[in-house]
């Protein structure tokens, strides 16, 4: 489990967790070592969550922008292992310094693209669809070897239209887009490869931000669809696409945290 020091992956690994599932939770922020951006979040925190939700939980402190960590990673879960048979990214970092109104170059969401310095643009495509390459690059061998396995890109849907800024939607659409292009190349080996696409999550940075009144879902919701795609064993008619954690809700019959089951969240001004 991939960047899941906190938010959605934290979500995703507990989701994990509750199905009995042995998990490794991964990302940059560590209690032994730095952390992004100094929040109190860490992988161990992570981990512990999946032993007390019921699963197994294992942490492992790695850059996801580092082809030989990444490499190094899985080569540990192998040997730890002997397989992997669900790999999912949530690795984003596109919003580090966003404070809620501008981004650390002091633009806001949604400003116009000509009126804004090009040079971030590179840190989204890099914490998002680069670090889901890396990381769908180094597990594919095995999971092509064992002819099974699900890999899962956490992402937001771009199907419906623009989401608002320039940055983020063309990062999510990279990553969309790698899902079907990982789908095609791995469908012949019998590994299946797809996107996942939350709503609005109350996330711990969206809380700090003071937005959770308008978060639409917990970060469990994700986790609750990760695992109801991990346990059918007709997953891989969903090869390529982008699904919707509420559209899986109702699809496997699942929840979120508070026992609801959220609509799908539509995009609107504003939201990062």
């Amino acid at each position: 489990m991939a960047g899941a020091s906190r938010g959605v992956g934290r979500g995703i690994a507990r989701g994990l967790a509750e199905a009995g599932a042995t998990v490794i939770v991964t990302a940059r922020s560590s209690e032994t070592g730095p952390r992004t951006e100094m929040r109190s979040e860490a992988i161990e925190d992570t981990a512990r969550e999946v032993d007390a939700a019921g699963g197994q939980g294992h942490h492992y402190l790695c850059d996801h922008l580092s082809e030989r960590a990444v490499d190094e990673l899985v080569h540990w879960a192998l040997r730890r292992f002997g397989r992997i048979d669900v790999a999912v990214s949530s690795v984003w970092g596109g919003n580090e310094g966003y404070d809620g109104a501008r981004y650390l170059d002091g633009a806001a969401w949604g400003t116009p693209f000509w009126r804004r310095s090009a040079e971030p643009y590179a840190r989204f495509l890099e914490v998002g669809p680069y670090a889901a390459l890396l990381f769908a690059r180094a597990v594919a061998p095995a999971m092509v070897a064992s002819r099974s396995g699900l890999l899962a890109l956490v992402s937001f849907g771009t199907e419906e239209g623009y989401l608002g800024d320039v940055f983020y939607d063309s990062a999510k659409a990279a990553t969309n887009r790698l899902a079907l292009a990982f789908a095609e190349e791995l469908r012949p080996h019998g590994v299946t490869a797809l996107a996942l696409s939350p709503g609005f999550v109350a996330t711990e940075r969206v809380r700090d931000l003071g937005q959770e009144a308008l978060a639409t879902e917990s970060p469990l919701y994700a986790g609750r669809a990760l695992a109801a795609l991990a346990a059918d064993a007709e997953v891989a008619r969903h090869a390529g696409r982008v699904l919707h954690a509420a559209d899986l809700a109702r699809a496997y019959g699942f929840t979120d945290a508070d026992g609801t089951q959220p609509e799908r969240f539509r995009v609107g001004p504003g939201v990062a």
